[in-house]
């Protein structure tokens, strides 16, 4: 194989109008190192050059896919909890900006709460004041889940886009 890759090329050129002459040209290893150094020379650029648009490429999309994991937060969630309570809960959100207001609906203890929280690259946290509740978690599409504390204990939740 090796004698194959670098074996003297034979080349026959036609030039058009031109005399009959001898139109053939040898091409030996010396005709081929320039090209060959000049490639060389010019890939540690084009690997520069692949890396840093596959990482703008990768930056966008990270940045697009968090925008898109919390522009839907606003509306109805529901949900489901274990821990020191276990229940299930709707949440229903409005959104300005990063900043998240509320209720959720509470199965146990019962009752309706104001909440209030922020959301930033996919994480989101929240709490019940009047209660003490706190959540925290991540948002991915059109669901959502965490941990939550209260002065009775804490535990996990999850929830899904109702509406």
């Amino acid at each position: 194989m090796k004698g194959k890759l670098f074996r003297p090329m034979v080349v026959a050129l036609t030039i058009v109008g031109a005399p009959r002459t001898s139109a053939r040209k040898e091409l030996n290893m010396h005709d081929v190192q320039p090209l060959q150094h000049r490639i060389m020379r010019r890939l540690p650029a084009l690997w520069v050059a692949a890396a840093l648009a596959l990482a703008c490429c990768g930056t966008a999309l990270a940045a697009s896919s968090s925008h898109a994991a919390t522009t839907g937060l606003a509306g109805k969630w529901k949900g489901h909890y274990g821990g020191a309570y276990t229940g299930h809960f709707t949440i229903s959100w409005r959104k300005t900006g990063s900043q998240l207001h509320g209720t959720i609906t509470l199965s146990n203890p019962q009752g309706k709460y104001n909440i209030s929280g922020s959301v930033r690259d996919g994480k989101i946290k929240f709490g019940a004041v009047s209660v003490g509740a706190k959540y925290k978690g991540k948002v991915r599409g059109m669901s959502m889940s965490g941990t939550w504390t209260s002065p009775q204990g804490g535990g996990s939740w999850s929830a899904h886009k109702a509406s």
